[in-house]
């Protein structure tokens, strides 16, 4: 490729574009953008990346793109890639685009337009007379940068002609704010003058808009107050801000109209205008800007105050004002200015100087701060608050002005008040209810002295006031002093004016407590509205029971009146009453109360109405114990059985009796009414007494077996019977009581423990019995009972039974448990009887062995002990042709030559002649042999001639079935000569006759003939016959 280039740059550039784009990957991007720089070929750059373009983000790539365009003149292309293109290096394309000055700018534009160079473009166009792509940027491209555009403009000296003709070309497009910014920078704000106003006057409400004209217009002092105070559109802090240097007067005009308190503040401490100040905040009437200037750390505060109090207050005429500033100086603590500004407007003449909140202030304030002023102020006021001020005072604790304040007001009863709560001078009160003659002062005398104890007194000043309205604490007060006399007479006093049934209530009462009963028997019976039953029950509680005898008589309440008789010892009236009552509350409080007097006839009486009461029986009997009247209780509840109404309690209560106190009564009570007994209450009882018989009798007719079944075993000597025991056993839930009560028999009752078992035997795990009979070493104890339950076949009964067997050589036994039960470790016990010393048992070892398969240690242990026949049984049975021709061999070494000749019969089976021939013939026992070969010859003769006989009939069966089948292809051959006679075709039906079953026959193919087609004309040369 370099060679075609240097050869011919021009001719041969497109050939090498195109190789470069085939082979890009294999030569390198890099490598052939050097090449064709090398050549400062930008054409054959700007095809190669052209083509590249597009899938690269190398900044450089889209940069040489750009670059060898411009160079070749593609200007709209180097447009287009800085319009779209987001990976170039804005910075080093704006450089390049700046030196190549293409003649048209919008590339550059672009380019510092994306990326924030509107500035550097500024500078570039205007210095290169570029006017038009100036005005075409700032009016279609971007009208928000035009103040970047006329800031670099003015930097540049650019004629203030073309600066306003831009800003108006753009006018409502353009960003006010950064605008006048910009302008304001360089002190050049003047140039927006025709602007601002040509929006002023399409209406714009633009705060920045306003702000500038504003700052134009106090810099042109061209009436600046008026567009200040006129102008509503402004921000006052911004205008304000730009005032302060220049005029603070118009800073806080502009802050007066804002109401930028803390910047008016702010401007007028630094230029001393305190007048201005103190003006505005008096006007402004807010709390919080009063609080901030009278704050104690304020350098200027003395100053303001000065101020307000010769200037500002003075010259206001609102009474707001003045009540807000007077609220200020409260607010900020400064009683002693406040007191010195308010004698100013009040005392001396002014328009506030009658005011009622100023005089009420005055001496507040007075009160507050300087309290010796304040009984003369309140000689020389007369238009002030007498009330408020007077609760003031005495919050205060000035209570001879409080009281004096009262007195001018005619406020008697506070004025009382004040001598008799703060000056606690009851003396004085009287002298003064004297002086006034009052019902309300009267009223408040005698509050005061019923506080103070004066019970008597008080009395005396509540009838002089007539006042009956605090007859509940005159009650309390006496009752607590104990002046039941003068009660009495304040009562009468009060019964005149209410009929409250609280009066006569306490008048019966103050009656009583004097004792006065006939008074009450008088009073009773007139018209009275008191409440009887309560005045009854407070002479109870008060132990006065002659006067609640007379009460509860009157009104019949027999209950209340049957417990007075008992405190009155009148026990057979109180029984009486009871009756009438008949109420089981009443009845148990006169039965309690003959109990402790020992009347225990009355009680019984008593007693009978209440066990009948499920709920009260209980209480009855607790009392009864609770004094040791046991036997008097028993009595009771002896009688109470044959009641009407007698219930399950009473029963069974008594049963709870009989077990604490009776307990030879206990047995015949439960046998007697066990149906009529709470029986889980009853077996607590007897648990508690240790009754353990009559316990078990109750758990069994509870139905509560298991637990039956263990009080019986854990208190045997009294509570086991061996049949009753066996009953229980048979109906108990829980199985392990089964293995506890074979533990119990063991220990005390082994002689019956064959007959529990016997009765379990089904529900026991026999396993467990036997380990468990086992351990305690007597298993020959229930032989009994492992041999019933053998027949269930478990492996630890068969091994008891079996170690009994054997340890008893009890051999019959234990032959014929090994044949019926094989569920035993049938190896183990082998191996134990192999060694035994009786033959018997040690032909059962070799006996269990050959059952278990082990054919050769059974044979071992029969030749060991001569037992010949039962090797050839084993033999035989065992089906081993090699241990039967090996005890063959056996016999012949020992000599028993009868024994050879009974294994061969025994094992006939097993031997195969010719070993046996052999070893008959090597050792001379041809003639024990014969009868064998003889047998043998015969079966097989016998096998022979049976084979023979099979091949002659099977050739017979054969031979008959071929004549069969000769027979049958004769007979369908005959059919099929006759059958065109028989059924000749319907007309018409070309395609061959039907198949025979059309007749409801089957078909002829069934019988083994093939069906019937169509074919040549009938034999015999007949026609076909025609149709029916």
């Amino acid at each position: 490729m370099k060679d075609l280039l240097l050869v011919n740059l021009r001719g041969n550039l497109q050939i090498v574009v195109q190789a470069a784009k085939e082979y890009c990957e294999q030569l390198g991007v890099d490598a052939c953008i050097k090449l064709f720089e090398q050549f400062k070929s930008y054409e054959g750059l700007y095809f190669f990346l052209g083509s590249y373009l597009s899938s690269s983000e190398d900044p450089d790539i889209h940069f040489k793109y750009i670059e060898s365009a411009a160079r070749t003149g593609q200007i709209k292309e180097v447009e287009r890639v800085t319009r779209e293109s987001n990976f170039y290096d804005a910075e080093k394309t704006k450089n390049f685009l700046m030196e190549a000055k293409l003649p048209d700018a919008r590339p550059l534009i672009n380019v510092c337009d994306r990326f924030g160079f509107v500035p550097d473009l500024t500078h570039y166009l205007y210095t290169n007379n570029m006017l038009r792509y100036i005005e075409g940027y700032v009016q279609k491209v971007n009208p928000g940068n035009a103040p970047l555009v006329v800031g670099q403009l003015l930097d540049d000296e650019c004629p203030e002609d073309f600066i306003k003709g831009l800003i108006l070309s753009v006018r409502s497009l353009l960003p006010v704010e950064p605008l006048v910014d910009e302008c304001e920078k360089r002190n050049r704000l003047r140039l927006l003058t025709q602007f601002l106003e040509h929006l002023v006057s399409e209406g714009s409400q633009d705060v920045h808009v306003h702000n500038a004209l504003g700052k134009i217009i106090i810099d042109s002092n061209n009436n600046p107050e008026h567009f200040l105070t006129t102008n509503p559109f402004y921000d006052s802090r911004v205008v304000g801000k730009y005032c302060e240097k220049r005029d603070p007067t118009l800073a806080v005009v502009a802050y007066r109209r804002g109401q930028c308190d803390e910047e008016l503040i702010n401007v007028t401490n630094k230029n001393s205008l305190f007048k201005l100040q103190a003006r505005y905040v008096v006007e402004r009437m807010d709390g919080d800007l009063w609080d901030k200037v009278l704050q104690p750390d304020n350098e200027y505060r003395r100053q303001f105050i000065d101020q307000v109090v010769s200037t500002a207050l003075p010259e206001s005429k609102s009474p707001e004002q003045v009540s807000a500033a007077v609220k200020a100086f409260m607010t900020a603590d400064l009683p002693h200015e406040l007191i010195e500004l308010l004698e100013k407007i009040v005392l001396q003449n002014s328009a506030f100087s009658g005011n009622f909140n100023l005089q009420n202030l005055l001496i507040l304030t007075a009160i507050k701060a300087d309290s010796s002023r304040v009984m003369d102020y309140v000689n020389r006021l007369d238009n002030f608050d007498g009330p408020a001020v007077g609760e003031v005072a005495v919050e205060a604790q000035l209570y001879e002005e409080a009281f004096a304040i009262f007195k001018k007001f005619n406020l008697n009863v506070q004025a009382v008040d004040v001598l008799l709560d703060n000056i606690r001078s009851i003396e004085r009160a009287e002298e003064f209810a004297f002086r006034v003659e009052e019902d309300a002062v009267w009223s408040q005398v005698a509050k005061a002295q019923l506080r103070e104890g004066l019970v008597s007194e008080a009395i005396e000043s509540f009838i002089r006031a007539d006042d009956v309205t605090h007859f509940l604490d005159v009650i309390r007060a006496a009752e607590e002093a104990n002046v039941y006399h003068d009660l009495v007479k304040y009562l009468l006093m009060v019964r005149q004016k209410a009929r409250e049934p609280k009066v006569d209530s306490e008048l019966i009462f103050a009656y009583a407590k004097i004792d006065r009963l006939s008074d009450i028997e008088e009073f009773i019976l007139m018209p009275n509205v008191a409440n009887l039953q309560n005045v009854g029950d407070r002479l109870y509680d008060e132990e006065l029971y002659e006067a609640a005898k007379i009460i509860y008589a009157f009104i019949s309440n027999w209950a209340k009146l049957a417990v007075t008789l008992v405190k009155l010892k009148q026990f057979q009236g109180a029984v009486d009453a009871a009756r009438k009552a008949n109420s089981a509350k009443t009845w148990k409080e006169v039965c309690f109360a003959c109990v402790d007097a020992e009347e225990f006839r009355l009680a019984q009486i008593c007693g009978l109405n209440i066990i009948i009461q499920v709920d009260d029986l209980e209480e009855v009997s607790e009392y009864y114990q609770n004094r040791g009247c046991f036997s008097e209780l028993i009595s009771l509840m002896e009688s109470g059985l044959g009641l009407e109404r007698a219930h399950m309690g009473i029963f069974t209560e008594l049963g709870v009796l009989y077990a604490r106190y009776r307990p030879e009564k206990l047995m015949e009570h439960i046998k007697l009414f066990s149906t009529r007994l709470n029986i889980p209450k009853l077996i607590r009882a007897c648990d508690e007494q240790q009754h353990w018989k009559e316990l078990t009798y109750l758990y069994i007719q509870y139905d509560e077996f298991d637990n039956a079944a263990t009080t019986i075993m854990n208190h045997s000597p009294d509570a086991w019977d061996h049949m009753q025991f066996k009953d229980v056993c048979v109906k108990v839930a829980n199985v392990e009581i089964y293995y506890k009560a074979v533990h119990f028999y063991l220990q005390e009752h082994p002689d019956l423990i064959n007959d529990l078992l016997n009765v379990l035997a089904l529900r026991l795990d026999h396993t467990r019995v036997v380990d468990i009979m086992r351990k305690a070493g007597q298993l020959h104890l229930v032989k009994p009972y492992m041999v019933a339950v053998q027949s269930n076949n478990v492996s630890a009964v068969n091994e008891a039974l079996n170690e009994l067997y054997v340890e008893e050589e009890d051999y019959e036994r234990l032959r014929e448990s090994v044949d019926m039960h094989d569920n035993f470790d049938q190896i183990g016990l082998a191996q134990k009887l192999e060694k035994h010393e009786l033959l018997e048992m040690r032909r059962i070892a070799a006996y269990i062995y050959k059952k278990a398969g082990r054919w050769k240690q059974s044979i071992a242990l029969s030749k060991k002990d001569n037992m010949y026949k039962d090797c050839m049984e084993t033999c035989s049975q065992s089906g081993d042709r090699e241990l039967s021709e090996d005890l063959l061999v056996y016999f012949i070494e020992q000599g028993k030559k009868e024994c050879f000749a009974s294994c061969l019969f025994i094992c006939y089976d097993l031997i195969r002649a010719d070993v046996a021939l052999e070893l008959a013939w090597t050792n001379n026992m041809l003639d024990f042999a014969f009868p064998y070969l003889l047998q043998f010859i015969r079966e097989y003769t016998n096998k022979v001639d049976d084979l023979v006989k099979d091949r002659i009939e099977s050739q017979k069966e054969e031979k008959a079935k071929e004549n069969e089948e000769k027979e049958l292809v004769a007979q369908q051959n005959m059919y099929a000569q006759l059958l065109p006679l028989a059924l000749p075709a319907p007309p018409g039906m070309m395609g061959g006759p039907p198949p025979m079953g059309g007749m409801g026959m089957p078909p002829m193919g069934g019988m083994g003939m093939p069906p019937m087609g169509p074919g040549p004309m009938p034999a015999y040369g007949m026609p076909p016959m025609g149709s029916y």
